[in-house]
């Protein structure tokens, strides 16, 4: 500015005066020392002929340098009162932060120098409204270089203005990288976790959703009332609602299954037998049509659903001495018993699944370890093929696929709970996860987020999400759970929601909840 005529001093003097004033917040402005290298104006306030300013910036430019000034940060708002400023120059100053809209009402600024500074980041809208832009100069800043400077990545990829080389300092992975050559796509900015919604005023065991007339439903089974709550979404109050009950006696499992747009309901009890229910539609409500064998079924403590071919089936995991776990089969009328998989071994989990394209079921037993079974399509029932090694007292086996990958969670009460990955001929070892009275380790899959949650009576419930690189499960959440039995994925009006039953307290919907760390 040392050629600038001198109705341009007295403005670019003026203008220093009032900026100075904003930025010290109508504190008196300390006078800086005036460095070696340039004139100062009166007060110190306003260096000329800079030295770092580049000789590509025209002479009669109307500018404003601070240096080694005592303000702790650039506030919105500074320059409101000088919007015919064309060069802005920040050097050796102690500031740290510049806020969001620091430069709002400067659309003729061109040149703006914000160098060696205290500087880690920069606020997401700092830059807006600098309409005319061509250089910035933000080298000699400690930037750390976290999902907070994303944006400025971003920005960068898209400014017309000439940008200076800038490093990061921090973290230890980014140190001394260029920020001018980052890729957004380098920074994962985005976290999910589980916040509770809504609390339900019950005990409960199993919890399963299904979708029944274009809509989505809940039902739970509450053991110490007997009764299967169905619930259904509230569209108007965003909330789940009961709408109707089934009424039995020590009520486990409430299992719904749709055949031809008809509801059935299998109730599973540990007195007093267990049925089948149908939905009336036009009575609109549920009405038993179906006892099941109760010389069978004596005390019922799993059902799984599944579809082979054309044909509809279910198999309850009996837990009595001298129960059998049966499979039953859908006959166009109602369900009659197809094959009894084994007596007396008090089986506590079933789980249906395919692998290698064909349908197994594992069953879990407090006698044994657990056994897998595989379709035969000749006599079409199920053989039995091999136990899971290594593995005894697993209480329950439920899996997962990653990919074209096949995974089981198998849960302990005490011990250690595993996950195992189908090799080709049995499952392999794959990680294992510490149990204290756990009865539930859950996979489940949330848009493309794959978690396992491990349940406990006496202390946290341990949620874990799958990482890609090491092929493995990593703690993610601790949640708040009474003695969880059952956990499920219900997703609704572009909401997703987890169920969390409860045998001792009340059960909990927690959100699924998207974070992005760099807004």
């Amino acid at each position: 500015m040392g050629n600038a005529s001198r109705p341009f001093r007295r403005i670019a003097y003026f203008l220093c005066l009032l900026s100075v004033l904003l930025l010290t917040e109508g504190k008196k402005p300390v006078k800086p020392k005036c460095p070696a290298w340039c004139t100062c104006t009166k007060d110190n306030a306003l260096c000329e002929n800079a030295r770092s300013i580049p000789r590509s910036v025209p002479p009669d430019v109307i500018s404003l340098s601070f240096v080694r000034s005592a303000f702790t940060k650039i506030p919105e708002g500074s320059f409101l009162l000088t919007p015919s400023l064309q060069l802005l120059l920040f050097t050796s100053n102690t500031f740290d932060v510049i806020s969001d809209d620091a430069f709002m009402g400067l659309p003729h600024l061109e040149y703006l120098f914000i160098e060696n500074n205290s500087i880690n980041s920069i606020s997401r809208n700092t830059f807006r409204g600098l309409k005319s832009l061509i250089h910035l100069d933000l080298r000699g800043n400690a930037f750390n270089c976290d999902c907070k400077l994303k944006w400025l990545v971003e920005w960068l990829g898209s400014t017309n203005a000439t940008v200076e080389d800038i490093y990061c300092e921090s973290p230890p992975e980014y140190k001394n990288r260029k920020i001018n050559s980052l890729s957004p796509k380098e920074f994962d900015c985005i976290m999910t976790e589980f916040e509770v919604y809504q609390s339900l005023p019950y005990q409960s065991l199993s919890v399963d959703t299904f979708s029944y007339m274009n809509d989505e439903h809940v039902v739970i089974a509450q053991p110490f009332t007997g009764k299967c709550i169905f619930l259904e979404w509230d569209h108007v109050e965003v909330m789940f609602r009961n709408y109707d009950n089934i009424t039995g006696t020590s009520t486990v499992v409430c299992k719904p299954i749709v055949i031809e747009s008809q509801l059935y309901v299998i109730v599973a009890q540990l007195f007093g037998g267990s049925h089948i229910y149908k939905r009336d539609i036009f009575a609109n409500k549920f009405i038993k049509i179906q006892d099941i064998e109760i010389l069978k079924i004596r005390k019922p403590n799993d059902i799984e659903t599944f579809r082979i071919a054309e044909d509809w089936y279910f198999v309850v995991a009996d837990s009595s001495k001298a129960g059998f776990t049966t499979v039953y089969k859908w006959n166009g009328n109602g369900f009659y018993s197809h094959q009894s998989l084994h007596a007396w071994y008090r089986d506590t989990d079933v789980e249906y699944l395919e692998i290698s394209g064909k349908p197994h079921l594992i069953l879990s037993s407090s006698s044994q370890r657990p056994v897998i079974y595989q379709w035969n399509k000749g006599t079409n029932e199920f053989v039995k093929r091999f136990d899971i090694q290594d593995m005894e007292d697993a209480y329950a086996v439920k899996h997962f696929k990653v990919k074209e990958d096949v995974y089981i969670c198998l849960t302990r009460f005490i011990g250690d709970s595993k996950v195992m990955k189908w090799g080709g001929s049995a499952f392999l070892d794959l990680q294992r996860m510490p149990s204290r009275g756990s009865m539930v380790f859950q996979p489940l899959q949330i848009n493309n987020y794959q978690y396992a949650i491990l349940g406990s009576d006496y202390s946290f419930t341990q949620v874990y999400s799958w990482d890609a690189e090491k092929a493995k499960f990593v703690k993610f959440q601790e949640l708040n759970v009474q003695a969880p039995r059952s956990f499920i994925h219900v997703s609704i009006d572009k909401r997703d929601f987890l169920f969390a039953s409860s045998f001792k307290g009340t059960t909990l919907i927690y959100k699924h909840v998207r974070v992005d760390l760099s807004a």
